[in-house]
């Protein structure tokens, strides 16, 4: 079939966009695309949220994480042959014991990065360099998490093992990257005030763990910041949960309609239950790097987005409108709740997070509204709609 998108440069103010090269209809997989680097931030990691050390594949069973979100085992979920991972198929690092959910993905990390990264028998050892960056790292950054140093690690280990080590220097050079006061900018955003000892301190815990000669480069003060607001900028959250999955599976179930709606109330109540529990934080999370995903633009009123049905890494772009050949393929940096917020409140949101002003179709019929933040906006943002929560619970 081709590629049904394509990446076109802009101009220098938006930089590359991503365009339709054929008709594309609602509900059709635009891509599908594997990261060329990811982690799993580590507050997410130190909380037990169990994940594929390479692709962040759940690996607890639905029922095991639903027990932990809940703080209950004696939970028990019907339909448990929904549920679909396997256990049989996880393997550890024979040194370090880092988990991973298949053969594949430990030959993978092996082979891309986690020989450099392996800590062997200094996994628990707090003098460890890497050790002491992760360490430093979950102090100044907490959770909700955003970014994670250890995507910047991983980028430097791989050009350490790689053969052609040029092929992967062009592959990160690719991402978008920014001028020295916007870099400043996201540096700030993810270390708040403190920043310059911060990063000063980072830099040097990143160093003492992983020079390397060919990329001295990333190693000064101005090519840190650029490595790490380039990650700051197009790093991409990922999110997996086995009980997502399940929920998914449960959902497609053929039943008669008492138990269909057993089945729903027994879902519902136990998300409500786990919110109460476990808040916001249903997900493994982490973020990677990807290089068509990363040239989307964004949109107030998106056409495409972004999801991880296949729990892991491996991003889906969906169409949510019919989409013609050469128009722009746009996702939106914002959630449902922020969308239906005042033109102001939504800038306010990119400008900080993104350093941009959206000028899409939403926001230019908007541009003579009050430059107020409304009330209803102010009342609306701490309640969303149930269904609207399940949504955002789900769409992992």
């Amino acid at each position: 079939a081709g590629a049904a998108a394509e990446a076109r440069f802009i101009s220098s103010a938006k930089g590359k966009g991503l365009f339709a090269t054929r008709n594309i209809r609602k509900g059709e997989t635009v891509f599908v695309e594997r990261p060329v680097v990811s982690s799993q931030f580590l507050w997410n990691a130190l909380y037990n949220y169990r994940a594929c050390d390479h692709c962040l594949r759940a690996l607890e069973t639905a029922e095991e994480n639903a027990q932990r979100l809940l703080g209950k085992s004696s939970l028990v979920l019907p339909h448990p042959e929904q549920c679909s991972i396997r256990k049989d198929l996880h393997q550890q690092c024979p040194r370090c014991q880092v988990t991973y959910c298949s053969a594949e993905c430990r030959q993978a990390a092996l082979e891309q990065y986690h020989q450099v990264l392996c800590l062997g028998p200094s996994r628990d050892d707090p003098t460890h360099p890497l050790n002491k960056l992760q360490e430093a790292w979950r102090n100044m950054h907490y959770p909700p998490e955003t970014s994670s140093i250890m995507l910047m690690a991983r980028m430097v280990a791989t050009i350490k093992q790689a053969k052609d080590k040029e092929w992967w220097i062009k592959a990160f050079s690719q991402f978008c990257s920014k001028t020295a006061n916007e870099e400043e900018e996201i540096v700030h955003k993810l270390l708040g005030d403190k920043f310059k000892g911060q990063l000063e301190l980072l830099r040097l815990l990143f160093t003492e763990a992983l020079y390397d000669e060919y990329l001295s480069r990333w190693f000064t003060p101005e090519g840190f910041r650029s490595l790490f607001a380039l990650v700051g900028t197009n790093g991409q959250g990922i999110g997996t949960s086995s009980l997502s999955q399940w929920v998914h599976a449960c959902d497609a179930l053929d039943l008669p309609m008492v138990q269909r709606e057993e089945l729903d109330a027994f879902i519902d109540q136990l998300y409500k239950d786990i919110e109460k529990e476990s808040g916001e934080f249903l997900n493994c999370e982490g973020s990677g790097l990807y290089v068509l995903q990363s040239c989307c633009n964004h949109s107030c009123i998106p056409n495409a987005e972004t999801s991880f049905p296949e729990n892991n890494f491996l991003l889906h772009l969906t169409a949510l409108e019919d989409i013609e050949a050469g128009e722009e393929i746009c996702i939106s940096y914002l959630d449902c709740c922020q969308r239906e917020r005042s033109r102001h409140s939504r800038n306010k949101i990119l400008r900080e997070n993104y350093l941009f002003t959206c000028s899409c179709p939403k926001c230019l019929a908007q541009a003579d509204d009050a430059d107020v933040t409304s009330d209803e906006d102010e009342e609306g943002e701490g309640e969303t709609d149930d269904a609207e929560l399940e949504d955002e619970m789900t769409d992992v």
